[in-house]
């Protein structure tokens, strides 16, 4: 196994809890035309190299490009989780979530790993609690968990006291994912449902009259003092009809983020498509209904 120095280059997505709240398993929840355990990993594949999925021992999945690991012992807790990912993890760190959050946001997850050096673990908090599966650990804390796991402690809280632990407040996590949709978590039917209720609101509205949403955040956010925009696009657009007209409703943009011509970027900023593909191609095809986040490429690009 080759560890690189300070590198956050996997995520570990928890897929083997019970899920006796949601009467079935979470991980197979159809949301989108796929299995939510699919919609997970596939969001984070443009960010992390290394996909890892635990699992407990039997569960089915379905067809997933990552590694899947199962408890050595059913039913252990995050720390069970989070112990048997790190410990298949080819890189120094790990992004760490569950498999019931269909909307992380991508620039949140890379801000978290940009903070790791100096740490053992970045975790956010949010609402006033910390959010221990949306966190960043290091493989040296897997011998701690492994000793928390003796004594059943199955709450990844008593570790952070142990370790270099940074605890990201709100105001720094809001100004990534404002509205905290990255911790939408479901445990029950009711809460499946909501989720459901909410991306069908937020498709249909970005597809009614050819709209394409945009996310902006930091310099992109700072220039244009909003954090997303709705652009009307013409049939068959693409990226360069996304950058033109974001150029006329927000010609703060044109410069420090658009080029003069609008029809592409400037250095050092990238577009992310629909969570999967990182892109600075003009002519990259686009349709109403997709979203774009448009970010500084050294956060995750």
């Amino acid at each position: 196994m080759t560890v690189e120095l300070d590198k956050v280059g996997s995520a570990i997505i928890l897929a083997g809890g019970k899920s006796s709240r949601m009467g079935r398993p979470k991980a197979m929840l159809p949301f989108g035309g796929e299995p939510l355990i699919a919609r997970v990993v596939r969001g984070l594949a443009p960010l992390f190299p290394e996909l890892v999925v635990v699992a407990a021992p039997g569960q089915d999945l379905p067809e997933l490009s990552a590694t899947v690991v199962r408890d050595h012992v059913a039913y252990r807790g995050p720390v069970g989780g989070i112990r048997y990912g790190l410990g298949e993890c080819g890189s120094t760190a790990a992004f760490v979530t569950s498999c019931d959050v269909p909307f992380l946001s991508l620039p949140l997850v890379s801000h978290l790993a940009a903070r790791l050096p100096g740490h053992d673990v970045v975790v956010p908090r949010w609402e006033g609690r910390l959010q221990p599966l949306h966190a960043v650990y290091r493989r040296s804390v897997l011998p701690l968990l492994e000793r928390q796991l003796e004594r059943d402690e199955l709450r990844p809280v008593f570790l952070y006291d142990k370790v270099r632990t940074l605890r990201l407040e709100e105001d720094e996590v809001r100004a990534l994912d404002p509205d905290g949709s990255s911790f939408f978590n479901m445990n029950t039917p009711e809460d499946y449902h909501r989720a459901l209720a909410r991306w069908q609101e937020a498709s249909e509205s970005a597809a009614e009259g050819g709209l394409c949403e945009v996310e902006l955040f930091g310099v992109a956010r700072l220039r244009a003092r909003t954090s997303r925009v709705s652009v009307h696009l013409p049939e068959s657009a693409t990226m360069a009809h996304v950058w033109s007209a974001l150029a006329r409703k927000l010609p703060a943009l044109v410069g420090p983020v658009l080029n003069e011509a609008a029809d592409g970027l400037t250095p050092g900023h990238v577009c992310n498509l629909n969570g999967r593909d990182f892109v600075r191609d003009g002519d990259r095809r686009v349709a109403p209904g997709d979203r774009v986040l448009l970010m500084s490429s050294d956060a995750g690009g």
